[in-house]
């Protein structure tokens, strides 16, 4: 049986035609700034994802994001101790979901991230992650399927 993530790239469009929206999966797996990284290390590997956004109480709006890469960095600490914004990455890369996926390449190449956090345009709120892996089913199924 093929997931859902691999039937979707199968029916996306060719790269050069592709918006986010065609390769993000939609829907935002998110903590609090004061989450432990044992409890993000359960949130990654219970939804099998590879980043969980740090969003601020306030609003709900994207405060950062924490990866898989970032927690194995942290692996041999007290994971009970620390917590989301002690590991995550300053800056957080955002885009929105009718960019065109050639633009979201550029972004994560220029700030050399894995994943963008996709944003509504007016209200800056997330709907969803667009990852390489996600570009990398596009690159190699859009416009084929």
């Amino acid at each position: 049986m093929t997931s859902d993530t691999l039937r979707h790239t199968f029916h996306s469009p060719a790269f050069e035609h592709a918006t986010v929206l065609d390769a993000m999966r939609l829907g935002v797996i998110s903590c609090s700034s004061d989450a432990s990284l044992r409890e993000i290390a359960r949130m990654l590997a219970t939804y099998r994802v590879h980043s969980v956004v740090i969003s601020e109480v306030e609003g709900d709006r994207p405060w950062g994001i924490v990866t898989d890469i970032d927690l194995a960095a942290a692996a041999d600490k007290n994971l009970d101790e620390l917590r989301a914004r002690d590991i995550s990455r300053g800056e957080l890369v955002t885009v929105v979901a009718d960019a065109q996926l050639g633009h979201a390449a550029e972004l994560m190449a220029q700030h050399h991230v894995a994943h963008l956090v996709v944003v509504q345009p007016h209200s800056g709120q997330p709907v969803g992650v667009l990852s390489t892996l996600d570009l990398a089913g596009v690159l190699a199924w859009g416009g084929t399927g």
